[in-house]
């Protein structure tokens, strides 16, 4: 029994590993977009210590993961991932966007660390991001 778990296991494994590096290199390229499409540093307002700034980046790479994990859950194949995920990256992407609008100065104020603002734009992202997972689920 064991065995035949095993074997099944092992045949399965290349399948596998393809979908997964698919789906993380998209998700690493979603963040480098994403640093590229937001006026402020991420990275640099991190190695600053600003708490604002790590708490809205560290959402943001969960609400770009979120609707990935759900394509990868749902998917059929490895274009069927790329499809989906590529939906789910400009959904997320714009919601940086649509906050902007929303929340008066919010690059400024992320990057005077005032964390409130960092709250609320990283909430912003992490609920579009659950109703996109759900979204792709169907």
């Amino acid at each position: 029994m064991f065995e035949t778990i095993l074997t099944s296991a092992l045949h399965a494994l290349p399948v596998f590993a393809a979908q997964f590096a698919v789906t993380l290199l998209i998700l690493v390229a979603g963040v480098l977009v994403y640093q590229m499409l937001t006026p402020h540093n991420e990275a640099q307002l991190i190695r600053e210590n600003n708490a604002a700034a790590g708490l809205a980046f560290g959402a943001v790479i969960l609400s770009l993961a979120l609707p990935l994990a759900m394509c990868l859950a749902r998917s059929v194949s490895i274009p069927d991932i790329i499809v989906w995920g590529v939906v789910a990256l400009v959904i997320q992407l714009g919601t940086f966007f649509v906050a902007r609008l929303l929340f008066r100065d919010l690059v400024q104020r992320i990057e005077r660390g005032e964390v409130a603002s960092a709250a609320a734009l990283g909430a912003t992202h992490l609920a579009v991001a659950a109703i996109n997972a759900a979204a792709i689920a169907g």
